[in-house]
């Protein structure tokens, strides 16, 4: 199992758990939990591939993933938190996450020959479109779409130094893993510092 493989089962498990974790927020059952943490977990590389032209879809063949999505569906079930616990985990662990996805998102489109910019959007898509999907089920505002997030922001520049470091030939695990924790950087600090792009 090579780093890229790695970090795409730690993002399947880490969106999964917070699918979960939402759904405990709208008191849903374990099946709703589950719909909700598969969303999470593969709504974003699903639209990808389909983009890009990957048949069948990342999740198809993949047994060991949809026994991580299962797993932490079971594991998070089992642990009984205060919301006001949930809503922090939530936000660290979804921060971490979109990091981890947009880079299994660039390099799944680059390995497919799509040029860098639109790589960028591809992990971009990745990073983000499973959370939007999941708001959109429990009837929220999805926080992509929110002012003060940043959420797609962090994606772009933390995914652009990546392309960045993988142009100038950087080792490749120690460019993914800066770029995880870029993206989960600048995620993190824009909230706790209310940073936001111009309102229109």
């Amino acid at each position: 199992m090579d780093t890229l493989q790695i970090i795409s089962y730690t993002g399947v498990f880490v969106f999964a758990v917070t699918g979960v974790l939402k759904a405990r927020t709208k008191r849903f059952d374990i099946f709703g939990a589950s719909v909700l943490a598969f969303c999470m977990a593969y709504g974003g590389g699903t639209l990808r591939d389909l983009l890009i032209g990957v048949r069948p879809v990342n999740w198809v063949h993949d047994n060991v993933a949809i026994i991580i999505v299962l797993a932490s569906t079971i594991i998070t079930f089992f642990f009984k938190l205060n919301s006001s616990l949930i809503k922090k985990l939530i936000f660290w662990i979804d921060a971490f996450g979109i990091g981890l996805f947009t880079v299994v998102g660039i390099q799944v489109a680059l390995r497919n020959g799509i040029s860098d910019g639109y790589a960028l959007i591809m992990g971009i898509i990745t990073a983000t479109f499973g959370g939007l999907l999941s708001d959109v089920l429990c009837n929220k505002v999805p926080a992509l779409l929110k002012p003060g997030q940043l959420y797609a922001t962090a994606c772009i520049i933390g995914g652009g130094l990546y392309l960045i470091m993988v142009n100038y030939k950087m080792q490749s695990d120690t460019s993914m893993i800066l770029s995880v924790f870029i993206t989960a950087a600048i995620r993190i600090y824009a909230i706790r510092r209310k940073l936001q792009l111009p309102i229109i």
